[in-house]
């Protein structure tokens, strides 16, 4: 009895662990979407686990499935550990800055929850519940979604911004869950025995789901939504000429699968004129870039050439981008934007973690795609289980969606959980499926299972404490981002600082320094005090100490080295001895990480051009149009330093090019009026490139 009530809280935590994760957020938080829902995965991962491990105290049984797929998924973690233990930055491959989907105590947690939903969710009734479960969250979803389509603002909850913004995560991966949702439904009223009010309620969820993919227009997500649902419809159709031929009367036919293979078809013939009149009718516009699935694959190439059998380390794919990118990438908008994820969540596991990573997942998919062939077409007498197709089928098209886009934790994490319960399902319908131990009957064995039981239990409350500590801290950070003063900025940094020390806060604690430091420079009337003075100096030390810590954690990243960069540019104006040197060689390691990227150089440029160092200045922005011809701050640049040098034609010269490359700019054309009129005091509208986006 007591094991029962145990066993159940453990099922009801991994139930809403798997159930809230699509619509799982914390309003007026500030925190994003994405990393709340590591919240709910931690925690309710913990609860669920801890239960299990007392309940088997009271029954003294342990009850695992014999199945491959468990040692393969066992495999990708192993793989994963040695290639996060044998990176150059270990805490950014670990845990990165908030368990990001692509760390390895992100991978960890994926596969325990996999494991936990093998071992936890492995009969007919909990598959099912789970199933319904995620049914109802996604029309949930749905339903907000579309309301703020129409308001936004009023639904925003002080976490999302654009109509685009969801509790789900990012929107093309909201169009994959209502592809995915549909296939589910599909299933559901295909394979599955269901009361007529369930099935009038899931055929309205199929067409409020075809309503969203439909608004987010994402073309692979009709095209991998036609392809399962022409697949269901196919297999529907034999399974029903299978029953015809010994005499038991057909179900129906499956019209809605049919239909949904007619939509996608539309959708993806005529994405351009059928696809966009949802999206321009409610003006919805998706701005969501990525690298090519060519671009990733280029990129861990080359990336395999230097650590071909750990790799670089997981969760490090921005620092490959950065080093290994292409020259093309510079001619477009996202030239100097830092992509922490390739094509998808699995090209970019295998580009970071190596050859031995990448063929463990290899092995790991080929085995669950054998299973699943196995379980669907192995009866003979044309029976059909429908939790194992069901759970297989969905967790293939997860599976798929994150190779060739990067889903998100929500999608990797159902795809991983289904498959465990395909796992759990498949063990428990074939004899000798699972393997039992009992362990009270013997003293020697209980020892040790008990002490193993209580282990896993001190483990799982000391990594559920240890992750909300550094949850707490992004809330302070938050703050950072939208503080009014210098001081609130500086009091809600230090405090995510002392909660979780990463590149990402110390970079933020410089520049928060650098902010207050142009504050007392601006506030002097003529010249500093001694207080002042001071000040100013121990200022200055702490944004170069805070720049180089982030240098320690973290010395692959080139963003860190431009940050200290950043430091000694801005302090070399205020005649600090060796500043313009050390900036140059900050940046010029940012530059061997970033070796593409025309910024740096520019920055390099401007620091040159503050120093009156004109030569040297007009050198590097000369680098930086030469790896980007159409660089409007480099010629801008360019335009100061010819006016530096009393070449006022010249300089009209680069500032006419500028203007010629964004024509309607009014910046832009009231600099090159204020040159041709004679105004040397104008000063050209160049934009910041300090590349350390904040909200990375």
């Amino acid at each position: 009895m007591w094991s029962n009530i145990l066993d159940r809280i453990s099922f009801l935590a991994l139930f809403f662990v798997i159930v809230l994760l699509p619509v799982f957020s914390l309003p007026f938080t500030q925190i994003p979407v994405e990393t709340s829902k590591g919240l709910l995965l931690v925690v309710g991962l913990a609860i669920s686990i801890i239960f299990w491990a007392v309940a088997r105290f009271s029954d003294g049984k342990i009850s695992v499935p014999r199945n491959s797929l468990v040692l393969a998924g066992l495999l990708v973690v192993f793989t994963t550990l040695l290639s996060a233990f044998f990176a150059v930055s270990r805490d950014v491959s670990t845990f990165g800055i908030m368990l990001d989907i692509n760390s390895f105590w992100f991978i960890f947690a994926g596969f325990l929850l996999m494991f936990a939903c093998s071992v936890i969710l492995n009969d007919s009734k909990s598959a099912r519940t789970v199933l319904y479960g995620v049914l109802w969250s996604a029309g949930v979803v749905f339903v907000f979604q579309a309301l703020r389509f129409f308001f936004p603002e009023a639904l925003s909850f002080g976490i999302l911004g654009s109509k685009t913004d969801s509790v789900f995560g990012s929107f093309n991966s909201l169009g994959l869950f209502a592809g995915f949702v549909i296939l589910a439904s599909l299933l559901v009223l295909d394979f599955f025995k269901i009361s007529n009010v369930k099935k009038l309620l899931i055929q309205a969820l199929v067409v409020l789901s075809v309503l969203i993919v439909a608004a987010v227009n994402f073309v692979f997500a009709w095209e991998i939504l036609g392809i399962f649902a022409l697949i269901i419809f196919v297999y529907k159709v034999s399974f029903l000429s299978k029953r015809g031929e010994d005499g038991v009367a057909r179900s129906s036919f499956p019209a809605f699968s049919f239909a949904i293979v007619m939509v996608s078809l539309l959708f993806f013939m005529s994405s351009q004129f059928v696809g966009s009149y949802i999206p321009n009718k409610l003006s919805l516009v998706n701005t969501e870039v990525s690298p090519t699935l060519s671009a990733t694959m280029s990129v861990a190439k080359s990336a395999l050439k230097e650590n071909p059998v750990f790799g670089v380390g997981p969760n490090r794919f921005g620092e490959l981008w950065a080093m290994h990118k292409s020259a093309d990438i510079n001619s477009g908008p996202f030239w100097d934007y830092s992509f922490n994820s390739g094509s998808g969540v699995l090209p970019t596991l295998a580009a970071t973690t190596g050859i031995l990573g990448a063929l463990s997942w290899v092995i790991f998919l080929v085995l669950f795609i054998i299973a699943g062939i196995k379980s669907i077409f192995s009866k003979k007498d044309g029976a059909l289980d429908s939790e194992i197709t069901a759970f297989f089928v969905l967790a293939l098209y997860l599976f798929i969606s994150a190779f060739f886009y990067s889903v998100g934790s929500v999608l990797f994490l159902l795809a991983l959980a289904f498959a465990g319960i395909f796992v759990g399902l498949s063990a428990s319908r074939r004899a000798g499926g699972t393997i039992t131990i009992l362990f009270l009957d013997d003293h020697r064995k209980s020892f040790f299972f008990i002490l193993f039981l209580v282990l896993v239990m001190i483990a799982g409350a000391a990594i559920t404490f240890k992750y909300i500590e550094r949850f707490a801290s992004v809330s302070y950070f938050r703050q950072t981002l939208q503080a009014t003063t210098v001081e609130e900025a500086q009091t809600s940094i230090a405090r995510a600082l002392s909660l979780h020390r990463n590149d990402l806060y110390l970079r933020t604690y410089s520049q928060v320094q650098l902010a207050k430091l142009n504050s007392i420079v601006g506030s002097a009337k003529e010249k500093l005090t001694e207080a002042q003075t001071a000040e100013l100096q121990a200022i200055i030390g702490d944004a170069i100490n805070s720049a180089q810590m982030a240098i320690d954690y973290n010395t692959s990243n080139y963003l860190n080295h431009q940050a200290l960069g950043n430091v000694y540019s801005t302090v070399s104006v205020l005649g600090v001895e060796d500043a313009y040197e050390r900036a140059l060689e900050s940046y010029n390691k940012a530059k061997e990480l970033n070796p593409l990227n025309p910024g740096i150089d520019l920055a390099i440029a401007r620091t040159a051009l503050n120093g009156n160092k004109l030569t040297e200045a007009r050198e590097y922005a000369n680098k930086a149009l030469v790896v980007k011809p159409n660089f409007i701050d480099a010629l801008l640049t360019l335009s100061q330093i010819a006016r530096a040098e009393n070449k006022n034609t010249e300089s009209i010269n680069f500032a006419e090019q500028a203007l010629a490359l964004a024509p309607k700019n009014q910046d832009l054309i009231d600099y090159v009026a204020a040159l041709k009129s004679g105004n040397t005091n104008t000063t050209p509208p160049i934009t910041p490139t300090d590349t350390d986006i904040i909200a990375e």
